[in-house]
């Protein structure tokens, strides 16, 4: 039996363009990641993660804005 680890994928859409962020840890759990990341992307302090979705051998979170526009 071989057993692969799946490398994860973060995911957040900036200005419609998606963006891939680098895993910064696997001691890291999603939420752990999302503020990780907070600093950098404000908006995602009050995102919300879905997933996890395996495609590809990758494992994929998203990071769901729930802030809507203004306008």
């Amino acid at each position: 039996m071989i057993v692969n680890e799946l490398k994860r994928v973060f995911l957040h859409t900036v200005s419609g363009q998606e963006i891939r962020l680098a895993d910064p840890g696997a001691e890291f759990s999603a939420g752990d990641v999302q503020h990780f990341y907070a600093g950098t992307y404000p908006i995602l302090t009050n995102a919300k993660i879905s997933g996890p979705e395996i495609r590809d051998d990758e494992v994929f979170y998203r990071f769901e804005s729930t802030m809507g526009t203004k306008g």
